[in-house]
């Protein structure tokens, strides 16, 4: 089968994003994400990260999301999805609960003020928890 059939059968027979498949993010962001919140050596690491050691920790969480999601995954191509402002549904549903996920943890928990950490801080404990959330939502949504 040639490439340009293949495009057209997955643009006919698209597997549309459904709730389910946020639901399947959800599981698989908490389930990886619940150690690291915890994690003692995980607020010290963000006490002593600088901005730009941030921005590489969330530029991280971005590239493994879109790599699990179109580059892992050779069925799905983000053009064939909905797009919300030019981002596909499903890639902005992956952050959402990557980063969501360990924040709701985070608070449900108390470790901001159990590790005494201020706001900065905690965004980027939050940071280093999502690159292992994105690799379990991602997960959840690509095998389920």
């Amino acid at each position: 089968m040639t490439s340009f059939a293949r495009r057209l059968l997955r643009r006919l027979f698209n597997r549309q994003f459904r709730p389910a498949d946020v639901a399947q993010q959800v599981v698989g962001g908490f389930l990886l994400a619940g150690p690291f919140v915890v994690t003692e050596e995980v607020w010290v690491l963000a006490g002593h990260m600088n901005t730009l050691q941030w921005v590489v920790v969330v530029t991280m969480v971005f590239a493994i999301g879109w790599g699990a999601l179109y580059r892992a995954d050779s069925d799905r191509d983000a053009d064939d999805e909905t797009e919300v402002a030019g981002v596909p549904y499903r890639f902005l549903t992956l952050m959402i609960v990557s980063f969501g996920s360990v924040l709701v943890l985070a608070y449900s928990f108390a470790a901001p003020e159990t590790f005494d950490a201020d706001a900065f801080q905690t965004v980027k404990a939050v940071s280093i928890g999502a690159v292992f959330a994105v690799v379990g939502a991602a997960t959840a949504d690509s095998v389920f």
